[in-house]
């Protein structure tokens, strides 16, 4: 398809509306799980740091570029060096398995969902037009 065509489309409103009722539910579903599935993706960071500690522990014989920092004011020493892992040698980091939102972007995507739904339902067209659809369609 070229570029800079426009597609001449006319979809069901009760389609469209159905669609973000459903994709609004969804939101607020994700919204409503997020600080679970947060303290969850920390636990697992947590955990993966562990085995970071661990693997570095069992290898450190293979480690190059010691450097020592000792901090006499509260008796602490830090020791930093270079570890060469070879591929799947290494954990693997954990990576999170759903959408982060803030507060604000949250608020916003569901204030246009509940405006496109209510604007939806007020109309008599039984179809809604490109333009439209357009300005809904990320939600979708």
């Amino acid at each position: 398809m070229a570029r800079g065509k426009a597609i001449n489309v006319k979809i069901a409103t009760p389609k469209v509306i159905k669609a973000l009722e459903t994709r609004l539910a969804k939101l607020n579903k994700d919204w409503d799980n997020q600080s679970e599935n947060e303290a969850k993706h920390q636990k697992a960071i947590e955990k993966w740091r562990k085995e970071v500690g661990k693997f570095a522990i069992a290898n450190i014989s293979k480690a190059e570029n010691f450097r020592t920092n000792y901090r006499a004011w509260n008796k602490t020493l830090n020791v930093d060096f270079d570890l060469t892992c070879s591929e799947g040698e290494f954990p693997a980091e954990p990576v999170r398995d759903f959408e982060q939102l803030h507060q604000h972007t949250y608020n916003e995507m569901k204030e246009e969902m509940e405006n496109a739904i209510r604007i939806l339902k007020m109309t008599d067209e039984e179809v809604v037009s490109t333009s439209t659809y357009n300005a809904i369609a990320r939600y979708l």
